[in-house]
């Protein structure tokens, strides 16, 4: 998408040998200043920053076939994106009020899934039932549902970690059971136009629902809830705190969340780390000292 809609717009008639570290500059401020395709305005440093990732690889690839002499991009002065705010999270008895808010919703077993999974809102709305072993309490994470360009299409996970198997609770397994059921109440109510994609959660005539819609229903229901204001994606990071701070080790997290090492796990959540230290150091002590 960066290379249609950007960089090929811009740059696609230059010959290799003439682009020029001055040229990517302009064409980075070029984006930061009006570069949004649809609309007005220009785009976020980091998705400039993206695309300089994109064209620094490609003209790297071009060194190495000797179509270049230097990789022009390792001299360009991409913007830094700006710090991202801080990471907010709900404690176990907050969760625990918004999902019991949320029991008689619709989509409260897809939201009971993020929170327990710490699976990200393209993959809890890419999954399909054939994903689902219910019996052995496991979901295999192959795809991930994303909106380009105002259409929604089924893509490859975030990272090659990304397709997992992730183990399910027994309470989350009870909701999937129930939303399956109530699912195909559904589906024979709606008739025969009823689009039949598989899919886990999905709207009321079987097509995939828009992320933005997702996350636009959480928004109203954490605001109904009365509970401190925090983003869908928060749900992956309370999950990932939560079980840092039960004492699960990382490398477990590190895979139930795909990320793509466990070093990220590490950095995203040391915050939760410092409880898990004083454990430690305790449970050391008792084994010398008892």
């Amino acid at each position: 998408m960066n290379i249609e809609s950007h960089i090929i717009l811009a740059l696609g008639s230059t010959p290799l040998q003439s682009l020029t570290p001055a040229m990517l500059n302009a064409f980075y401020g070029e984006m930061l200043a009006d570069g949004r395709k649809y609309g007005k305005g220009g785009l976020s440093a980091r998705t400039v920053r993206y695309t300089h990732m994109i064209l620094r690889r490609a003209l790297s690839d071009a060194v190495r076939q000797q179509l270049l002499v230097r990789n022009v991009a390792d001299s360009a002065s991409p913007p830094r994106p700006r710090a991202t705010a801080a990471m907010k999270t709900w404690s176990g008895p907050e969760l625990r009020a918004f999902l019991d808010s949320t029991v008689n919703e619709r989509f409260h077993a897809a939201f009971l899934l993020a929170a327990t999974t710490g699976m990200r809102r393209g993959e809890v709305l890419g999954l399909h039932w054939r994903d689902l072993d219910l019996d052995a309490g496991r979901a295999a994470v192959t795809q991930t549902l994303i909106a380009v360009r105002g259409q929604l299409i089924f893509s490859a996970p975030k990272t090659a970690k990304g397709r997992r198997l992730v183990a399910l609770d027994a309470f989350t397994v009870a909701a999937l059971r129930e939303h399956r059921r109530s699912q195909l109440v559904e589906r024979l109510s709606f008739g025969p136009d009823y689009q039949d994609s598989d899919l886990v959660f999905c709207q009321e005539n079987g097509e995939p629902v828009h992320p933005d819609r997702f996350s636009d229903l959480f928004d109203r229901l954490v605001k109904v809830a009365v509970l401190p204001r925090i983003r869908l994606h928060d749900l992956r990071h309370t999950h990932a705190t939560l079980a840092l701070a039960a004492g699960v080790h990382p490398k477990v997290v590190s895979e139930r969340l795909g990320h793509a090492t466990v070093s990220i796990t590490l950095d995203s959540y040391s915050h939760a780390l410092p409880a898990m230290q004083e454990e430690a150091a305790e449970r050391v002590a008792a084994l010398v000292f008892a």
